[in-house]
């Protein structure tokens, strides 16, 4: 017999922003944020645990609290709006392009029972009797106490810091055009939310909406359920000899049951005294039966401690039932899913019921709005804290904008844009943007900067780079920036004298100039006297006034000396200024071998790589000249003056000064000064200094890590951990680590790509860094593959063209 829905649905209609049920109950409706999955530690979920039972135990009588977890596969898809900023944008949006994930939506329904209302049942369920209860009207009062309480009940949630909830409008709950209503999408299931159509819904053999076949599992049976149970529990996956990894008891409902389901939560408010009185009954019923049957006495047994616990421990006793329910229109498929289902169930310790005969009605109950009609024989008694622990508490990893942040995936797999510096600053989770990147070779370190410093470039920051080993010059030659290295055909070059567009000769820069002399003429023990920093003073001053008048003159270390030997000599003689104050003769002879034809005359007469302050990507490659005592200290002067000068210069445009190895050579220069200033100073000019390492005794024993870098970094990207679990406590110490932050650390599996982020203490997370095969070349470390794709890019006319062919080369061995 055929019935049109809109003849039968419990639904009246939804004003107030609640959901009114033709029996007279009113629902309101929230959409809760939760937690995401594998963040916790025992101490949230404790907590998150407690704030549950306070919540439930603020409803009213005869309420019913109807958490509904929603889990769909879905498709990533790269969003269109994000800005086209470069080839390994569109690579890395076609790689992911279409990758499945689930998508999880919580909807929390609070629904007030009518007074008087016959409990539901499988015989006496609406779907049977529509007109079972008279239409009662609204009473505005009752509304109004239950929308306080209501009230109280997302108050006592959001304490907790972990949940955030927010009541669903009238327009949100009821179906719009083109987008389905809450009751629509649960009644049709429809593929998309703007899918807006019906469907036919047969009860008979099997539940089916439209192609879509229905199986329900039911947790409503005290038989069925875990001999124990509580906040949390232990996920092998994740956990080590030294640390156990929490997840919520119910997880493996959630997340982790990877197909489409929707997992059903009902926790029944009745009366407590109520409720004790009928059981105090039924134990002097069992009391007397107990003689003649072991049944009866194990009953009589529970019941007793059943209310012991109740009276000496103050519980809420309440009803309670949990159900997945999942749906496939494939039959093989299907029974997939089932055998998932029966798992996880499994993995609680349960029993996996499906449920046949009483499944119209449990599905009929779970529309919202109706959850006051759910079969109380389909339900067990127990007490609020244990109800609790079988609600699902995790949600998926949040994702902000793509030009806001750096795209990661989650532990599953899926894209997700994390924003590591603003959004946290905002939000007081961090007071700087230090990073500190800790990893041992080969665990992924230098790819997850090159990453990182990318996705900054990508968002117009200017990024100054100092490494030892070449691990950025792919990406360098990639988005055009300037490489200086040092090789025996092609000497580092620089031009400190050359005004780029946009540069002026202020203070800073004559200051840095000086600098560069004296470091020049003068040894690290040597001093100079205020008569010598006078005259260097009015050199400098003297040959760029010369520059101005003869524009056709190319600055540079050259025309400087040339100015020196003449003009600037017959300034000092008009001066009469004596060889004891400034020995003119002496600075020429020792700045000689950098002047024309001299030994270094390549370091300080570049004309190439010359717009230094406007160029957004610069890398400085050290590794042939680290141990130089003429070369390096000149590199380390160049780098400090560019970096200070954009800090200055370019007003509103994001800076990244970025370490890598070459931290170690540069402390030893007399520049651990300027990497305290840069971590301490950096933040008020919209800077992100970057410093990263391989070794863990470096975090430990370095006074310039653990004074001006750790306490300066409130962001740190560690790489898997796991081989130094015996000095893991060393390094928990030194990093200001939490027991959480350590159970999440050595969870990190490197053969996954994952990597740790902590910001601030507060936010602690794993992420994979999951590259597309453009960006991994792009990145690559690997010796092998570094130079073929250079010779590819030799071959074919640019890096961009050398990283295609390489991608090709790999498919083709695949």
């Amino acid at each position: 017999m055929e019935k049109e829905l809109k003849d039968i649905l419990p639904i009246m209609g939804v004003e107030h922003d609640c959901i009114l049920s033709k029996q007279g109950e009113f629902t309101v409706v929230f959409k809760a944020v939760l937690p995401e999955v594998f963040t916790l530690s025992d101490e949230d979920y404790e907590q998150l645990h407690q704030s549950w039972v306070k919540a439930v135990k603020v409803l009213p009588k005869d309420s019913v609290l109807h958490k509904q977890d929603w889990f769909l596969e879905k498709k990533y898809r790269a969003d269109g709006s994000i800005k086209k900023k470069g080839f390994l944008v569109e690579s890395s949006e076609r790689y992911f392009n279409g990758r499945p994930y689930l998508q999880h939506e919580c909807y929390i329904k609070l629904t007030k029972k009518t007074a008087g209302r016959r409990p539901g049942s499988s015989i006496f369920s609406n779907l049977l009797r529509p007109s079972l209860v008279p239409l009662e009207s609204l009473n505005p009062a009752a509304l109004r106490e239950f929308l306080d309480l209501a009230g109280q009940f997302k108050r006592l949630l959001e304490d907790s810091r972990l949940i955030g909830l927010t009541q669903l409008k009238n327009e949100e709950l009821q179906s719009q055009a083109g987008k389905a209503g809450l009751i629509e999408r649960y009644c049709f299931l429809p593929e998309k939310e703007a899918q807006v159509g019906y469907k036919d819904i047969q009860f008979t053999p099997d539940i089916r909406i439209g192609e879509q076949q229905i199986a329900i599992y039911t947790l409503g049976d005290a038989e069925d359920l875990p001999s124990l149970c509580g906040p949390r529990i232990n996920y092998d996956q994740y956990s080590t000899d030294k640390t156990k990894f929490p997840v919520s008891f119910a997880a493996g409902l959630g997340l982790l049951l990877p197909c489409n389901h929707i997992y059903n939560q009902y926790i029944f408010v009745g009366d407590g005294q109520v409720t004790l009185k009928q059981l105090e009954k039924k134990r002097l019923r069992l009391q007397s039966l107990s003689t003649y049957s072991r049944e009866n006495a194990i009953s009589l047994e529970a019941t007793n401690n059943f209310l012991n616990e109740a009276i000496s421990q103050q519980r809420l006793p309440v009803k309670a039932h949990f159900n997945v329910m999942i749906w496939s229109d494939n039959p093989e498929e299907l029974k997939v899913m089932k055998n998932q289902v029966t798992s996880a169930l499994a993995g609680m310790d349960a029993a996996a019921k499906p449920e046949t005969t009483g499944a119209p009605q449990i599905w009929w109950a779970g529309i919202p709005g109706n959850a006051a009609d759910f079969p109380v024989n389909d339900t067990f008694d127990t007490f609020a804290e244990q109800a609790c622990c079988f609600l699902n508490q995790e949600s998926n990893y949040k994702s902000v904008a793509p030009d806001e942040g750096i795209r990661f995936c989650d532990r599953s797999g899926r894209p997700v844009f994390v924003d590591l510096f603003d959004g946290p600053r905002k939000e007081g989770i961090s007071s700087n943007m230090g990073v500190l990147v800790c990893g041992t070779s080969g665990g992924g370190k230098s790819m997850t900067v090159n990453h990182i410093l990318r996705s900054l470039y990508d968002q117009g920051a200017h990024c100054v780079t100092v490494d030892i080993g070449g691990s950025y010059k792919g990406l360098c030659g990639l988005v055009g920036g300037y490489y200086f290295t040092y090789e025996e055909q092609n000497p580092i070059q620089f031009n400190p004298f050359y005004l780029g567009k946009g540069d002026t000769l202020d203070t800073e820069k004559k200051e840095s100039l000086k600098a560069l002399l004296v470091s020049l003429w003068k040894g690290e023990n040597e001093t100079f006297n205020r008569a010598e920093y006078v005259a260097l003073s009015n050199a400098v001053q003297g040959y760029y006034e010369k520059l101005a008048q003869h524009t056709r003159l190319f600055p540079g270390f050259n025309s400087f000396y040339d100015y020196l030997e003449t003009d600037y000599r017959k300034v000092l003689e008009s001066h009469q200024v004596k060889e004891r104050d400034f020995d003119m003769d002496n600075f020429l002879y020792v700045l000689r071998p950098y002047y024309r034809g001299g030994e270094f005359d390549f370091l300080l007469n570049a004309v190439e790589n010359l717009e230094l302050l406007s160029q957004p990507f610069v890398v400085f490659e050290l590794d042939q000249i680290k141990d130089h005592p003429i070369l390096f200290p000149v590199c380390t002067l160049i780098i400090t003056e560019l970096f200070i000068s954009k800090m200055r210069k370019l007003p509103g445009v994001r800076k990244v000064l970025t370490i890598d190895e070459a931290w170690k050579a540069i402390a030893k220069s007399g520049m651990a000064e300027f990497l305290r200033y840069a971590f301490k100073t950096i933040r008020k000019f919209n800077g992100i200094p970057i410093v990263s390492t391989q070794e863990l005794d470096d975090l430990i024993n370095s006074p310039v890590i653990k004074d001006a870098i750790i306490n300066n970094a409130d962001i740190k990207v560690l790489m898997d951990m796991r081989k130094f679990q015996g000095k893991i406590e060393k390094l928990q110490d030194v990093l200001g680590m939490s027991e959480k932050g350590k159970t999440i650390l050595l969870s990190v599996n490197k053969d996954n790509r994952e990597i740790f982020i902590d910001i601030g203490g507060q936010v602690i997370k794993v992420y994979k860094n999951e590259l597309c095969p453009e960006e991994y070349y792009a990145y690559t470390t690997e010796g092998k593959e570094r130079v073929q794709v250079l010779e590819l890019a030799a071959k074919h006319g640019s890096v961009q063209r050398g990283i295609e062919a390489m991608v090709a080369v790999s498919k083709n061995k695949d």
